[in-house]
């Protein structure tokens, strides 16, 4: 499992968000500065925390010309319901067959209670308006995600 390297373009995708819409990471290109996060699954404690807080601070992201993109192996009728049940403001994208999660190098090998499986390991991007990737959060702490990626926002898209 590679992940790409700072400095370089990120990779290129184009996928769904929570209504069916195409989204891809070129439409941000020469206007936002993109977090692209990849959390496991829609509606789960740690991932509630997460969307929650970005949430609850996308003000001080918009005021920094950035845009935040949610992605999960969940289908769209899942992220449909977990930006109703929790009113978030910023697109969740379906990554099902985890095409998007292999290109980033964050589907791999997960150990919990014993067992090992593979599944989508919780990290952060942070793209800048250039479309190159500025700065990896690989241990994620989901109740400071929010502040730990905008302070990486600031640092490295200004």
């Amino acid at each position: 499992m590679t992940t790409p390297k700072i400095g370089n373009m990120a990779p290129a995708f184009t996928t769904v968000n929570q209504q069916g819409e195409t989204v891809s990471l070129k439409d941000f290109r020469g206007q936002k500065n993109v977090v692209l996060y990849f959390y496991p699954k829609a509606s789960t404690p740690g991932c509630t925390v997460q969307a929650c807080g970005l949430n609850d601070h996308i003000s001080a992201y918009e005021k920094l010309d950035t845009v935040i993109l949610g992605i999960s192996p969940d289908p769209v009728p899942r992220l449909q319901k977990f930006i109703e049940k929790y009113d978030l403001n910023f697109d969740l994208l379906s990554d099902v067959d985890h095409p998007v999660a292999d290109k980033y190098g964050v589907w791999g090998q997960k150990k919990m209670a014993g067992r090992e499986y593979m599944g989508l390991i919780r990290t952060t991007f942070i793209i800048g308006k250039d479309g190159r990737l500025k700065a990896v959060m690989a241990k994620v702490r989901t109740k400071t995600h929010h502040d730990d990626a905008l302070a990486l926002v600031e640092e490295h898209c200004f």
